[in-house]
């Protein structure tokens, strides 16, 4: 299920409640059990979909796993096929009710909860195998799971609905990173993504300017910065599996310090630090269980 990637997952969806302005207004001595009781069930749709998704993309692997990674639990036989595809088809419906539960007319949580279900699942079928439309389709989860936080509020899909492409751009730069996390990369590829990330930063920081709190947002995205670079500049250096490796978990818990940077940019400060609270859990959580 990949816990610490789920915390991950969370925190998108807290990024896209801020974005939509449903905190605007609020401090954490003004929020109730019925404001925060919506964000609470998107938070565990987005926990159901991505561990869903992960499960899935165990089960489609599990032949490839028994020779690069037998490891894994299905085949180091900790869990049988059957059993992983009960889990994950749970965990999916779980997370497609707890956006459909966040109640609009529109339906417009749930329907992105399905959207999310689909993409994932064509990913972890088809999509893994073809060098440009998969990592795109990657993206597409984490883009459309912005959404479902945006989605709090329906009429800021409107006006935010572009803002998904920004994690589909990052999400596909580490999803081709990640191709050379068994055998090896070529600082080519790498080159290619350190181009995607670095759209992704310079977009947050026009963001941050035209919401005029570039300085609230500044040190959640220099963190952000600093998260994603470090490793990939020594899988550049030497383009092993064990450094793709590190540049890949660093770019998957540097979406914390993302989302804490969009709080930051679109609502109160002490939402964006509470968000950034949940970097040193997932850091905890990636040292027990695999993060790729």
């Amino acid at each position: 299920m990949r816990p610490a990637n789920i915390i991950t997952a969370i925190a998108d969806v807290l990024a896209g409640v801020a974005i939509s302005g449903y905190f605007l207004n609020e401090t954490f001595d003004s929020v109730t059990l019925e404001s925060i009781l919506p964000v609470i069930c998107l938070c565990l749709a987005a926990a159901g979909l991505y561990g869903g998704g992960v499960v899935f993309n165990d089960v489609f692997d599990a032949k490839l796993d028994a020779v690069e990674r037998p490891e894994r639990p299905i085949p180091s036989g900790t869990i049988s096929i059957a059993q992983a595809i009960v889990l994950g088809a749970y965990l999916l419906l779980v997370g497609i009710l707890g956006a459909f539960s966040v109640g609009h007319l529109t339906g417009a949580p749930g329907w992105l909860a399905i959207a999310i279900t689909i993409a994932a699942l064509v990913y972890n079928k088809w999509g893994k195998h073809h060098p440009i439309w998969g990592p795109v389709n990657m993206g597409l989860c984490r883009g459309f799971n912005l959404l479902l936080g945006i989605s709090i509020i329906p009429a800021a899909l409107t006006q935010y609905w572009w803002m998904g492409i920004i994690p589909v751009i990052y999400i596909a730069a580490i999803t081709n990173i990640s191709r050379g996390e068994v055998h090896g990369g070529n600082t080519r590829s790498l080159k290619i993504s350190a181009l995607g990330y670095a759209v992704v930063y310079v977009a947050m920081i026009i963001l941050a300017i035209h919401q005029e709190r570039l300085w609230r947002a500044l040190p959640f995205i220099l963190l952000f910065m600093f998260m994603i670079n470090s490793p990939l500049m020594k899988a550049m250096k030497e383009p092993s599996g064990p450094n793709i490796g590190k540049a890949v978990k660093g770019g998957i818990l540097a979406l914390i310090a993302m989302n804490a940077a969009w709080v930051a940019a679109f609502a109160q400060m002490p939402f964006a630090m509470a968000v950034l609270l949940l970097l040193p859990v997932s850091l905890g959580l990636g040292k027990l269980f695999s993060i790729t």
